[in-house]
């Protein structure tokens, strides 16, 4: 029976904890860039928001994979 990678298990919930202020700031962000669509930096804001959203999803991926594989390999 093969036991759980601690070091490769602990990178996983690393990864998902730096995507969890990304799954709050990246929507919030983008709901305050659509509220505000004639300020002048209605394009930058949006942008931060997309990469913020973005940025959370690919973390989430990667850590939920990491940790699969810290338990299955």
């Amino acid at each position: 029976m093969k036991h759980t990678n601690k070091q490769v298990l602990s990178t996983g919930i690393k990864y998902l904890a730096g995507a969890l202020p990304l799954v709050m700031i990246g929507p919030s962000v983008l709901y305050s860039a659509f509220n505000n669509q004639d300020h002048p930096l209605y394009i930058a804001v949006l942008i931060l928001g997309i990469l913020a959203t973005f940025a959370a999803i690919f973390l989430m991926f990667k850590g939920i994979m990491t940790i699969v594989k810290a338990l299955f390999d």
